[in-house]
């Protein structure tokens, strides 16, 4: 019997900065060829170490997290085509969409949304998300 190891497959990674990256082996985001996974991000505030406080605000920081790993890697929000949602209270559901729907006008990406318990009581949303990144630019 042969058994063959794959190698591992070209990439790169980007960070936040955050403790969470170092001590639990992830990355932002990878990409590989163009292809960008996001991981689950949070409206966690990087440079003052703060969660914001409403599900408004949690997702307008959410989305400026996600904006500076696009930049990292080439890309913009115009990029995103797969996005999922994990809302800690489904009522906190229309006051994130209209922040979503202002951020995506135009670019329509395909999203899930589901109802999660997530492992800090105090967050109300996270998302994670993939994007085509045009790499010959």
């Amino acid at each position: 019997m042969t058994i063959y190891k794959p190698t591992a497959v070209p990439r790169t990674r980007y960070t936040s900065g955050s403790e969470y990256e170092r001590q639990y082996n992830y990355s932002r985001a990878v990409l590989v060829g163009n292809h960008l996974m996001i991981s689950g991000t949070t409206g966690y505030d990087y440079a003052t170490s703060t969660l914001v406080g409403t599900a408004e605000a949690q997702t307008k920081q959410l989305i400026k997290n996600v904006e500076n790993v696009l930049a990292q890697a080439g890309g913009t929000l115009a990029d995103i085509v797969r996005v999922r949602m994990y809302l800690a209270y489904a009522e906190d559901y229309d006051v994130i969409m209209e922040v979503y729907a202002r951020a995506f006008e135009g670019i329509c990406p395909a999203c899930t949304t589901v109802e999660a318990k997530l492992f800090d009581a105090d967050i109300r949303i996270e998302m994670d998300m993939d994007a085509i990144i045009d790499v010959r630019s």
